[in-house]
């Protein structure tokens, strides 16, 4: 069926995207990868073609549009050129609504300027090593101390965590107050007892830097707390989430067409007992599934995407989009592998990296399982 969500406006920016990706991103991504992390200056040129920020207010530096579509695209080409490591996703669709919908104007001018032109990356520090999907039960904690807050805890799996300059930590002000306990602070590069564990070692995702955090007796100023009071940060996490999660359906859906693309090409060429495996019944029908799915897939997904540009995408309907996708994208990838036979599992092929780097889909942003809770909830027993 004829894809509709895109306009002229957003085709063109797709081919820019596409040509700075081909131009800056593909020809250097394998030795990323061997890196274990992205060039920060790669980030300032991508600024400069106006990749960051869509929603930040002209004053800023920004496009002040609020439309979702143009970070899809974003997301979709990454996908397309096989470039797992870039945080974009991450810097444009999880921490932008945080800085552009929390700030005060002096935050906004402190902080925005530098997130759109790529100098000033971002993170955001939710996980702990005892606390994944059960934000009310992190440790961390932000002690009010005058002018100041005392931060103290641990961070874990932050994406962005060694390049990042802004860091939005989960902390309690409150540890006896429970939801209404949690506040959003922004520790920056150099304030002085916060540093850097190492860079994760992952099963996929190599390029991407992932990093523990600490905190040992951070002093963050009170002009540096997210929102015009203190115990406000649950909520404001469990508003900002739907997009999140939204970002990883599309991410989904992208790589689940991709490797499903290489892999129709794939069953084109290779010959086994005398034909193309693509002849074979079993080839034709396993594909037939997966191309029907994907397109159902894709479909909703765009859906989510005109709700939420309407501000009508509810959490249940972000919850139902990321854990079917990031699923169908798993179980897209596996079948895809297999037709690929032993050369499936040599690196040099695309869906090995695939495979490897869609595994944790089902995990951040919250697990399939705490998908489905969410959706059983909204049910009323």
């Amino acid at each position: 069926m004829e894809r509709d969500l895109f306009e002229e406006e957003h085709l063109l920016f797709q081919q820019t995207v596409r040509e700075f990706m081909a131009r800056e991103v593909a020809p250097h991504h394998d030795q990323w990868e061997k890196d274990g992390i992205v060039p920060r200056e790669v980030w300032k040129r991508a600024g400069e073609v106006g990749m960051f920020g869509f929603s930040v207010p002209e004053e800023y530096g920004g496009a002040g549009i609020t439309d979702f579509r143009y970070n899809a695209v974003i997301s979709e080409e990454i996908i397309r050129t096989g470039a797992s490591g870039l945080g974009w996703g991450l810097h444009n669709d999880v921490v932008a609504p945080y800085l552009v919908e929390l700030t005060t104007d002096e935050q906004k001018q402190r902080w925005l300027p530098g997130f759109v032109s790529g100098e000033l990356i971002t993170a955001i520090a939710m996980t702990e090593p005892g606390a994944g999907s059960d934000l009310q039960g992190i440790r961390t904690t932000a002690i009010r101390d005058g002018d100041h807050y005392v931060v103290n805890g641990q961070k874990t799996f932050i994406t962005n965590g060694i390049n990042s300059d802004l860091v939005i930590v989960v902390a309690k002000t409150d540890p006896e107050a429970g939801a209404r306990g949690t506040t959003l602070l922004v520790v920056e590069r150099g304030m002085e007892g916060f540093t850097r564990g190492r860079n994760l070692e992952k099963v996929g995702l190599k390029a991407q830097d992932t990093a523990e955090l600490f905190f040992d007796n951070v002093r963050v100023p009170v002009e540096n707390r997210l929102g015009p009071k203190e115990g406000e940060g649950f909520f404001q996490l469990m508003n900002n989430l739907p997009q999140e999660r939204l970002s990883i359906a599309v991410v989904a859906v992208a790589a689940a067409e991709a490797v499903l693309e290489m892999t129709i090409e794939y069953c084109r060429n290779r010959q086994a007992f005398g034909r193309n495996i693509g002849k074979f019944q079993n080839t034709r029908f396993l594909l037939a599934e997966l191309a029907t799915e994907v397109e159902i897939a894709r479909h909703y997904v765009d859906k989510c995407i005109v709700a939420h540009n309407h501000r009508k995408l509810t959490a249940v309907d972000a919850a139902k989009a990321k854990w079917w996708t990031t699923e169908l994208q798993n179980k897209v990838v596996d079948r895809c592998l297999q037709l690929h036979g032993g050369y499936g599992y040599m690196l040099e092929y695309p869906v090995a990296k695939a495979w490897l780097d869609s595994r944790v889909q089902t995990i951040y942003g919250g697990t399939t399982e705490i998908m489905k809770e969410i959706i059983g909830r909204s049910f009323g027993f």
